[in-house]
């Protein structure tokens, strides 16, 4: 996988794992990758991964059993694309309109263009 370098790697793993599981690739109740398993397909160090299991298991995206893994939690699809809304919303959104803005782009044009 290919980085850029301006966001966290393990940001950028969420994103991945996520992409996995709203695309289906990663059903809900269906087991993940293991840390191990996961870091040597994207080609990470497995503390790197398991930050990025952390940060999803606080989001309620994934869940630990015990003894046999990450799991994908059921709602997990709802609840990614709810976040991904929020914060597309809250931090992409005003950066697009401002740019529209001052390129004097109307919202008349906008609405055609989408």
């Amino acid at each position: 996988m290919e980085y850029n370098e301006h966001k966290p790697i393990y940001l950028q793993n969420v994103d991945l794992m996520q992409e996995k599981i709203v695309r289906g690739e990663w059903a809900e109740e269906e087991r993940i990758p293991s840390v191990r398993e996961m870091g040597a397909m994207v080609g990470v160090n497995p503390n790197t991964i398991v930050r990025s299991y952390q940060l999803l298991e606080s989001q309620e995206i994934i869940y630990n059993k015990r003894g046999m893994g990450y799991f994908v939690k059921f709602g997990a699809v709802e609840r990614i694309k709810e976040n991904v809304k929020k914060e597309f919303i809250n931090n992409e959104l005003p950066q697009f309109k401002a740019k529209a803005g001052m390129l004097g782009i109307s919202k008349e044009e906008l609405i055609k263009l989408l």
